[in-house]
């Protein structure tokens, strides 16, 4: 097995799992991340613990760009929720709270495409490594799927907005 995963690396996985589903079904249901629904609630709750238990794992032994994308996914969830409590802009509020949430779940993927790719299959990963054609191929297809959600989810919201 070329990569063996730890079992806080197993649990971090398994909790990772968590915004990936609610994340999904809140896109799919409500074409939105919302905090008042019990889904967006799990998203952000399981988001948070996905982040913390990720510092505990570092295939370089110290801070990483793993690392890095946990803590900005963080800080796009917390701007996200208070940009909502701010009197300023208060038509772009719903827009950009909206986009913040997408931005985190779009984040949220980056480090699980190149993870998934570089050790699965067990036997004979994908990919190589970070570097590799297929994940940085992958990570091109995931951020157009981000831009043209995003368009489509505020396209979506405008619409709603009208009637």
């Amino acid at each position: 097995m070329p990569h063996p995963i730890s079992t806080l690396g197993a649990v971090h996985t398994a909790i990772s799992v968590l915004p990936l589903a609610a994340g999904l079904y809140s896109f799919i249901r409500y074409r939105a991340i919302e905090p008042a629904r019990r889904s967006g609630q799990l998203y952000l709750v399981s988001m948070l613990l996905s982040v913390l238990t990720a510092f505990g794992l570092s295939s370089t032994g110290g801070f990483n760009a793993g690392h890095a994308l946990g803590i900005l996914a963080l800080l796009v969830i917390g701007g996200s929720l208070l940009i909502r409590q701010l009197p300023l802009f208060p038509r772009l509020v719903p827009y950009l709270s909206q986009f913040g949430f997408s931005f985190s779940f779009f984040l949220l993927l980056v480090p699980a495409i190149g993870e998934t790719l570089t050790r699965l299959p067990v036997a004979h990963p994908l990919a190589t490594g970070p570097e590799s054609p297929l994940v940085r191929g992958t990570l091109l297809v995931w951020l157009a799927i981000f831009v043209v959600g995003s368009a489509l989810q505020m396209w979506w919201m405008r619409s709603q907005r009208k009637r």
